[in-house]
């Protein structure tokens, strides 16, 4: 057997290196309502590494802006969908309510601060607060997680939902299911600004990279309501499709589609937000909720409630690759890695 020339050794060794399966760079988080639990998704092996539990009625799930730890709403009230007398519930466990503050080096939950009454979403802010939705309480709650304390709380809607910050930070848009609104609060002076009408029962919010559009799901009209952020009125209104849902959104990072899951509509639609025409649409799973994109935007991901599993979809061909059981009614979608 020939020795290889000293000059062809490197050369070598980097074809080798390019050629070795490298490992995920990023983690897929699902909260998991029902089953109050954490599971963590390998996103190359397509597989659930671990379900680890995290409180009740885990909700809205966002990161730390290290990336270090995970927030989850925890909530001890009991689940009342549309159409239940709500009389006929038991009553609240409201030592169940927080933020859980999950360690993802560690893979385990390390305390649990206060997040107001009932929280469901939230968003984090630059300075690591946490704005915060009371569902039961009508309120946006301002908290800090570092000192476990609930600096303030500013009246909204009844049924506050959708947590969403301005791209520079300066407003946080909170939807009211109940009253068919978005709230709009500065941060600064913690203070709500304006209320805006939008549609029955709005869900999420997303707002263009620029902050000069904010896009709203309202989820009993099946449209998508469009907030100019300067005037703060809607400017367009854009259906779905008949019979769907519309829920969670997930924009692409240069603000040209928005993916948007509808609920018992199965389907995620795609949102051309040049010009407000429906791209594509196709069905992903029983009811998606919480959605995101991969960091390189080539694959989405959903959690669909009732079958108890995450659905991955190839974004080029709107087809799902897998469907990946994790707890019981998976709610949020937390895509953290680079």
């Amino acid at each position: 057997m020939k020795k290889l020339a000293v000059s062809a050794v490197p050369l070598l060794l980097a074809l080798l290196t390019s050629c070795a399966p490298s490992g995920p760079s990023y983690r897929v988080y699902i909260s998991n309502e029902a089953s109050g639990d954490l599971t963590v998704i390998d996103p190359q092996k397509m597989v659930a590494l671990a379900t680890v539990p995290i409180g009740k009625r885990a909700r809205g799930i966002h990161a730390s802006a290290d990336g270090k730890q995970i927030f989850v709403a925890l909530s001890g009230s009991p689940s009342a969908p549309p159409g239940v007398d709500e009389s006929t519930l038991p009553a609240p466990d409201k030592s169940a309510d927080g933020i859980g503050i999950f360690d993802v080096a560690q893979n385990k939950l390390l305390r649990k601060v206060p997040g107001g009454s009932d929280p469901e979403q939230f968003a984090v802010g630059r300075d690591g607060l946490l704005y915060v939705s009371n569902e039961d309480a009508a309120g946006l709650s301002f908290v800090d997680p570092v000192k476990s304390d609930v600096l303030a709380t500013v009246p909204t809607g009844a049924e506050p939902e959708g947590v969403t910050l301005s791209p520079d930070a300066k407003f946080v848009y909170v939807t009211s299911e109940d009253k068919g609104t978005v709230t709009v609060v500065d941060t600064g002076t913690r203070q709500a600004v304006k209320t805006i009408p939008v549609g029955r029962r709005p869900r999420g919010i997303v707002f263009l990279p620029d902050g000069s559009r904010a896009y709203i799901t309202n989820e009993n009209d099946a449209t998508v309501s469009v907030v100019d952020t300067a005037k703060l009125v809607v400017v367009r209104t854009i259906s779905v499709g008949a019979g769907l849902k519309p829920m969670g959104m997930a924009m692409t990072r240069d603000g040209s589609k928005l993916y948007i899951t509808t609920g018992r509509g199965k389907k995620v639609v795609v949102l051309e937000l040049a010009t407000g025409n429906i791209a594509a649409s196709f069905e992903v799973g029983d009811r998606p909720w919480g959605i995101a994109l991969s960091p390189d935007e080539k694959l989405l991901f959903t959690a669909n409630g009732p079958s108890n599993d995450v659905s991955i979809i190839d974004v080029a061909t709107h087809t799902v690759l897998k469907k990946v059981k994790v707890g019981e009614k998976p709610w949020g979608v937390l895509v953290l890695g680079r």
